[in-house]
């Protein structure tokens, strides 16, 4: 239910003597004094039973109407609810102020928000209402008017059934989609246990779903509401009762290796208390987890919050504020992958239904701004939850049990309006291999970029899987560094400055091992046209330099310099010499040997391809690194 409602006339086990009913039958209130006992013993079906026969001994009885009408809504049988509520209403207009607060609410859930206001308006007449009853009326009144306006104006909406590959018979819900769209992985709930499948896309369409893994997946504990990792390598998610749990919820992480799922482990504090911590969304770079809790310092209900990864562990985690959190409840986020977009499910916002999705902005300043409800028919007057994106932001997955699925919760795809979707971003996929042998070895694969020098995307032994996958958002120059002990290291650039549509990146690296004359070209060193002077953003990669310089202490190096063929050859040649010495002046100034360096330039000798297109002759103007000895 959207807020919690009046319910009972009366507690459980009034005595006849304690009150005055609605009625004389005694058998009327025989049954309905019957049916609060059951409702006590929270035995609804019951209860309804018990009122129906207190109604036909008296089809007068006000208080049996009211019950029953407030028994179909805490069961959701909101049509037989505003029934009884009507008729509640029709025996007595001021039988209890409270029917008309739940009336509100039934017609909310109905979608019929016209109706739902005018309850609502005549429940605000009534004195001595409650604070917090007013400010709940309050509040659904702005929801009707929200939603009046949303049904007029509705948004593009046209859900997929992911098929009987994905959904059956059973309840099938929060889904998680690696960034190539390779893997699915989402929780089937069968009877009351909860785990994890995966399915695979092959050919375009999802293969049959098959359990995750027996290191995760257990038939004793609940496993779910998970968030993958854009390379699939890493699934936080949720265990309850678990005895490794410090509450009654907490939060895991598991790590994919060569042949299945590591164990999975407590996070452990400050993420975790002895309350309850769930619903985590990691965002695209691995450093920031997202989760709900009910922990202290929040704006009442659940809260969505963030903690950092630092050099320390995870940080004390911080409450997003006032522009997410709201005194009601906020759910199921999920940080998409241009980390700027957060997605989210709340009842606090002005919505449709019970729980609505929204999404919210970061600022310039770096703050979250107030959310957007994504709209009609995308929300409705049910409950909607636990959406997430495609990394291009093209599509979205949700589940739903309103849609004549093949039964309980399905999950469906839908493609996301233009004005709804986060900033797009594509993402670099390649594999490492041994340039001798062709065998895929570990490495570490580092994306920084360019203009900050921060490090955006770092994972460490990458390629337990043969691959390694990183999200970029456009708009942005990207360094690539790949680096093994006992190898050169490999660079690259990509350039996204202006780029519109997300164009995945596929690479395949073939490290050169430590050995006299291999060498590496240092692509993100830069220089002015025809200048010699190193570039601010050249800093990360010439310290990449220096740590293998560090890390080999018995290689000594030439660096050489390279230009393409346009202008004169004795130019050129000044020029490429400048440009070695300049890398070559930088390492010395950072404490590496002279005797270990040498430099050399080569102009427009040994070009690497053809100086026929601007791109070959960009590829030709480089910079190198050569092992002379070790």
């Amino acid at each position: 239910m959207r807020y919690l409602l009046i319910l009972l006339l009366c507690l459980p086990f009034c005595a006849f003597a304690q009150r005055q009913y609605a009625t004389n039958n005694k058998e009327a209130i025989k049954f309905y004094v019957l049916a609060n006992e059951s409702i006590n013993y929270q035995q609804y079906e019951k209860a309804a039973d018990l009122l129906k026969q207190a109604i036909a001994a008296d089809d007068e009885f006000t208080d049996a109407h009211y019950q029953l009408g407030s028994v179909y809504l805490y069961t959701h049988q909101y049509p037989e609810a505003s029934v009884q509520y009507l008729k509640t209403i029709a025996l007595n207009p001021n039988f209890n102020r409270a029917v008309y607060l739940n009336l509100g609410n039934v017609n909310i859930m109905l979608g019929k928000y016209a109706e739902a206001k005018e309850a609502l308006q005549k429940y605000l007449t009534f004195n001595e209402i409650q604070p917090k009853d007013r400010a709940t009326a309050q509040k659904l009144i702005v929801d009707c008017d929200f939603s009046v306006q949303a049904v007029q104006h509705p948004v593009d909406f046209k859900p997929i059934n992911l098929g009987t590959s994905i959904n059956t018979s059973a309840d099938e819900y929060l889904p998680n989609v690696t960034a190539d769209e390779s893997t699915i992985i989402f929780t089937r709930k069968i009877g009351n246990n909860e785990d994890f499948y995966q399915s695979k896309k092959l050919n375009g369409k999802w293969t049959n779903a098959v359990g995750l893994s027996a290191k995760i997946n257990t038939p004793e504990f609940n496993e779910g509401a998970q968030s993958l990792t854009q390379d699939g390598q890493y699934l936080f998610f949720t265990g309850c009762n678990r005895p490794d749990g410090l509450g009654r919820c907490d939060i895991f992480l598991s790590h994919k290796n060569s042949t299945d799922w590591d164990k999975p482990f407590n996070l452990g504090g400050p993420i975790n208390t002895p309350g309850w911590e769930s619903q985590p969304s990691i965002s695209a770079d691995g450093k920031t987890l997202y989760f709900v809790s009910l922990r202290k310092g929040g704006y009442g209900g659940y809260d969505i919050w963030k903690s950092t990864i630092t050099e320390k562990g995870w940080s004390e985690p911080e409450n997003l504020g006032p522009n997410i959190n709201t005194p009601y409840d906020e759910q199921s986020p999920f940080i998409h992958p241009d980390d700027q977009t957060l997605y989210f499910s709340s009842n606090g916002w002005p919505g449709l239904g019970s729980k609505d999705l929204f999404l919210s902005r970061k600022g310039k300043d770096g703050k979250w701004q107030k959310p957007e409800n994504l709209g009609y028919p995308i929300n409705s007057s049910g409950d909607e939850n636990g959406l997430t994106l495609t990394a291009n932001g093209s599509y979205a997955f949700f589940s739903s049990n309103n849609l004549k699925g093949a039964g309980g919760y399905d999950i469906y795809t839908f493609e996301m309006p233009e004005k709804l979707r986060p900033n797009v971003v594509t993402y670099v996929k390649g594999t490492v291999k041994d340039a001798k042998s062709k065998q895929a070895i570990d490495a570490d694969v580092q994306i920084i970029d360019l203009k900050t020098n921060q490090t955006i995307f770092q994972n460490v032994n990458a390629l337990n899987q043969e691959q390694f996958l990183a999200t970029l958002p456009i708009g942005k120059d990207y360094g690539l560094n790949i680096s093994r002990p006992g190898y050169l290291f490999y660079s690259e650039n990509f350039s996204l400055a202006n780029q519109k549509v997300g164009k995945p990146y596929n690479i395949d690296v073939a490290l050169q091992a430590i050995e006299v004359g291999n060498k590496s070209v240092l692509r993100n060193i830069f220089f002015d046209t025809n200048k010699s002077e190193l570039k601010p953003e050249s800093k990360t990669e010439l310290n990449k330099l220096i740590s293998f310089m560090s890390l080999n202490p018995k290689v000594t190096i030439e660096i050489s310099g390279f230009t393409d063929n346009v202008g004169d050859a004795k130019s050129n040649q000044t020029l490429s010499e400048n440009r070695a010495k300049a890398v070559q002046q930088y390492l010395i100034a950072n404490k590496v040997a002279t005797e270990r360096l040498t430099f050399k330039g080569y102009g427009a000798m040994q070009p690497v391809v053809p100086n026929t297109t601007d791109e070959g002759r960009s590829r030709n103007r480089r910079t190198e690194f050569k092992i002379v000895s070790f």
